[in-house]
């Protein structure tokens, strides 16, 4: 009779946020995190737990979050096939491989890069619109890139966290913060399409989509540079725009 031992696994998914009340397990809703537990439990007929790397909200889509899972033994043949056959078409798991029980799939990543997205056409593209922020007005892109020099480091981040976080640092460091032609989840139709890409060592409640809600009201005209400069260095309460969720995309974490 062949001998069981507890090992870990880690995987990577990808899905369309549109379709999910977030990452976070919640027993009243459908959650990425909740049928995915349901969906291994059923195929391996044992009660599986899986632990996220990142929690995204509702409406944040993910291109690359991680995930660890106990199990003791080999898991089924094609797991991550039946995996992903089941959770079609709105997620899909990309792979499934051993990891060493030892690692964390929170603690051990060296950094996570977000993407978010925004429409400067006039009317909003019916192909990107639940991919991007529609933004109908005139934004000054030369401003917005220089706006995002002032961002990158480690800064105290909490005059971007949204109420709710129980974080025990608001302390972040920001690698890198580019302006980029083009969307992340798109089509060929995305003249008008711009993204900016965030790359750091970790992200607070809703950092994301404030500081982009908020570089968009000043590269608009609405707030000026020293707005900016307050949330960052005065760590005052937020009091910018938060970007809608539907432009914002996980795309790598990196371990």
């Amino acid at each position: 009779m062949e001998k069981f031992i507890k090992k870990q696994y880690k995987g990577i998914i990808c899905y369309d946020g549109m379709a999910f009340h977030g990452w976070q397990y919640q027993p009243d809703k459908n959650t990425v995190q909740g049928e995915l537990e349901k969906t291994l439990s059923l195929i391996t007929r044992k009660d599986i737990h899986v632990q996220g790397a990142s929690r995204t909200d509702a409406g944040v889509h993910a291109l690359g979050q991680t995930f660890t899972f106990y199990y003791e033994g080999r898991p089924p043949e094609r797991l991550r096939h039946a995996v992903s056959q089941i959770l079609s078409p709105n997620a899909k798991v990309l792979e499934i491989n051993e990891v060493p029980l030892e690692f964390d799939v929170c603690r051990d990543v060296k950094w996570k890069k977000y993407c978010y997205t925004f429409d400067l056409s006039r009317e909003p593209n019916p192909f990107s619109i639940k991919y991007s922020w529609h933004v109908p007005y005139k934004v000054n892109l030369d401003l917005l890139q220089e706006l995002l020099h002032e961002l990158i480091g480690t800064h105290d981040f909490s005059g971007f966290q949204s109420s709710g976080s129980q974080m025990n640092t608001t302390v972040r460091t920001l690698y890198s913060v580019k302006l980029k032609k083009g969307g992340v989840i798109t089509t060929i139709n995305s003249a008008n399409l711009w993204h900016i890409e965030f790359i750091g060592n970790g992200f607070l409640y809703h950092m994301v989509r404030n500081i982009t809600g908020t570089l968009m009201e000043i590269a608009r005209g609405r707030f000026t540079k020293e707005f900016l400069l307050k949330c960052l260095y005065e760590n005052k309460k937020f009091e910018g725009l938060c970007a809608p969720p539907h432009g914002l995309v996980l795309v790598e974490i990196k371990y």
